[in-house]
Order: structure tokens, then C-alpha cells, then sequence
């Protein structure tokens, strides 16, 4: 092990923190050119423009979580999953909410599983002539995407890969002390202060999810140094503050429904969830679903996200993997291009049938 660094090291490193000092950072932070298909309030589609005559696959559509900014699957130049996916000839679409203000405070997550969701597969759907769609969903995308298509097992979808996606809250240790505060008061100082609020703001969203990986937050600055010469680790890192630096709010009711219903009752284990006035079964999804969890996820750890089987009896199959990574890095972390994306792109290519590739047509 050398002791010290060589002189190409050091050189790379200079320049590394010349840039990020002086040229604003080593990231490159240019979005996917996409445009504007269709939109509504709390709805925005996106086409991600790619070239057009190496369209060969099913269309794609990427589905957030609520709260966290759409750059997910379009984290930077070099680390995109929109990119790869248009590199592979797939349509790449991208469902977005917009900000969420007070007063949007009595939305519920039946707004988004039974009117957001479906009407954004259909629109994808028509876009691409009629195709069935294949969904990626990311943390709450993946559990919303698969509620919508099993209260609407009709929608022209394919087959769903969920990433970081928890369906068992009893396994995230990171609620229990929550949990463990809400048996105690039934609930009612939290869901006192999220009516106040109008939900969870967008501050509030951005530490709890800076306090999920706390320990890499505070050895940021330790780890910076050490990889000075390390380009593309500096862009990952750049990056990921850029995303974490755009977080949404949660509407109210939305956030009293995750709290009670999913982190103190847990009634997502049992595969079953009343949203309004629908009782949704998830054993009503009859489509292939991959489900791949975050090696280092304390959010979504991998028993919580790979309990997904237990409740998608109907599926004609549930594939888990698991990838290295935390809640982010699973999805669209440096090594996601070799682990998650193949297992999404070979469960999408066993997954598509070969007549809907020939008689795939996209609207200009």
C-alpha cells in the first residue's frame, strides 16, 4: 500500500477541487432533453427524447415517489436510468406531481393510485399506439404503481419492476422508536402537527431522509477528501446533494394515511388497504412483477421490500433481487448499471412479447 499519493493523484485531485470551488462543481447535472405529452393538475407526462428509429421495445414509464424530485431517474449525465433505457430503444415516459402547497393538504393517496397513476399508464399507452406499458416505480412509486393495478386490473400494463419498495413497515427499525411514540400517545401528537402543517414540508422531508443514512452524512467531508481524485465518486456525491436539495412536501392527508395505515397498523403486509371508499387487494395484480432491494437500505430494508411475494399471490411471478446500495444508490447508484438496470432490463426483455415490439408506433 503506498503511503503516498502519486503525482497523478495529486494532480487529479487539484483539479478536482479547483472545479469544484471555482466552475461550480464536477457534476454533470444536464437533464435528458424530454417534452411534454400531457398534463393536468398533479400531472405531468414527459417523453424523453431520444432517436426515433431505435424505438424497439415496449414504453416505459417511470413513477416517483411523492416528496422526492423527478432527477431521480435522471440523476446526472453518465448516471441515468433514462438514458440507459432510451440507449436500449425503449420510449422512456416520466410521471411528475409538481410542488405541493397547503393548500393541496387534502389530497390523499387515493388521488394518485386511482386517478394520477392509471390515467398516466393510458396516456403512455395511446402515445405508443395502443402498447402495454412496463412501469418502473422507486420507494413509495413502486407501492402506488402496483395498488393502482390492482384496484384497475384492466390498465395496459406489461409487467412492473419496484425498486427500494416496502410492503412489511414492521421491518424498518428505523420507525420503531415512532412506532413505539405513537402506541404511546394513539397517534395524536403526530397527526396533530401534520394538520397544522398541512402535511410534511419540503425541510422536514430533506432531513429525515439526510437522517436515514446519517452516518455517510457526517463522514461526507472525511470520504470528500480521501477520493479528491476520484472524479466521478465527487460527481456522485454532487448529485445526490443536488436531489436531496429538491425535495417536495407531503399533502396532508397523504402523510396521516402513511402514517397510520403504513407505519403504525401495517396494513400493507397484509396485502390489502382501503383508500376512500375502494377496498384495493394486491393479489388483484396480474401482471410479472421484479422487485429488487437496497443491500444497505434503511428505509426500505430488504425483508421489508422483498415481503412484496406474500402479497402478490395472483402475480403469475414475483422475482426479488437484491443490488448494493442504500434507499438512493439502489436505484441510481454507480454500480445500479450493472446490477438493478440489468435485472430491470433482463426481467422487461423475458417479460415482452415479440408481437408488441414489430407494431410498436409512437406519436410524433
Amino acid at each position: 500500500m503506498d503511503l503516498l499519493p502519486s503525482p497523478e493523484r495529486l494532480g487529479a485531485a487539484a483539479a478536482n477541487a479547483f472545479d469544484m470551488v471555482f466552475r461550480g462543481g464536477v457534476a454533470d447535472l444536464r437533464r435528458t432533453p424530454a417534452r411534454i405529452i400531457d398534463e393536468a393538475p398533479k400531472r405531468t407526462i414527459y417523453q424523453y427524447l431520444g432517436p426515433s428509429e431505435r424505438t424497439r421495445h415496449l414504453p416505459v414509464l417511470l413513477v416517483p415517489p411523492l416528496a422526492a424530485p423527478t432527477i431521480c431517474f435522471d440523476l446526472r449525465r453518465g448516471c441515468s436510468m433514462a438514458e440507459h433505457l432510451l440507449e436500449l430503444g425503449h420510449p422512456v415516459y416520466l410521471l411528475e406531481y409538481g410542488s405541493i402547497a397547503f393548500s393541496d393538504r387534502d389530497l390523499g393517496l387515493e388521488h394518485w393510485v386511482q386517478d394520477i397513476i392509471p390515467t398516466a399508464v393510458e396516456h403512455v399507452s395511446d402515445h405508443c399506439g395502443g402498447a402495454p406499458v412496463q412501469v418502473i416505480g422507486w420507494c413509495l412509486g413502486g407501492i402506488m404503481s402496483l395498488l393502482a393495478l390492482a384496484a384497475r386490473p384492466d390498465l395496459p400494463v406489461n409487467s412492473i419492476a419496484t425498486v427500494a419498495s416496502p410492503f412489511d413497515f414492521s421491518q424498518v427499525r428505523l420507525f420503531a422508536p415512532i412506532r413505539g411514540a405513537a402506541n404511546v400517545t394513539n397517534g395524536l401528537l403526530v397527526t396533530a402537527l401534520y394538520r397544522i402543517l398541512g402535511g410534511a414540508p419540503a425541510p422536514l422531508v430533506k432531513r429525515g431522509f439526510q437522517l436515514s443514512s446519517i452516518d455517510k452524512h457526517l463522514t461526507k467531508p472525511l470520504v470528500t477528501l480521501t477520493n479528491l481524485h476520484d472524479r466521478d465518486f465527487l460527481a456522485q456525491i454532487e448529485a445526490v446533494d443536488h436531489f436531496i436539495d429538491h425535495m417536495h412536501a407531503y399533502p396532508g392527508r397523504t402523510m396521516g394515511q402513511l402514517y397510520h395505515r403504513f407505519f403504525r397498523i401495517n396494513d400493507l403486509a397484509g396485502g390489502k388497504l382501503e383508500l376512500g371508499d375502494h377496498a384495493i387487494d394486491l393479489a388483484d395484480v396480474r401482471v410479472p412483477v421484479l422487485s429488487v432491494a437496497g443491500r444497505t437500505d434503511t428505509l426500505a430494508p430488504r425483508p421489508a421490500v422483498h415481503h412484496v411475494r406474500e402479497v402478490l399471490t395472483g402475480a403469475p411471478e414475483v422475482r426479488l433481487e437484491t443490488a448494493p446500495g442504500g434507499h438512493l444508490g439502489v436505484l441510481t447508484g454507480r454500480t445500479a448499471e450493472r446490477t438493478t438496470w440489468r435485472y430491470v432490463d433482463e426481467f422487461f426483455a423475458r417479460h415482452e412479447p415479440r408481437e408488441g415490439r414489430s407494431h410498436l408506433r409512437v406519436v410524433a
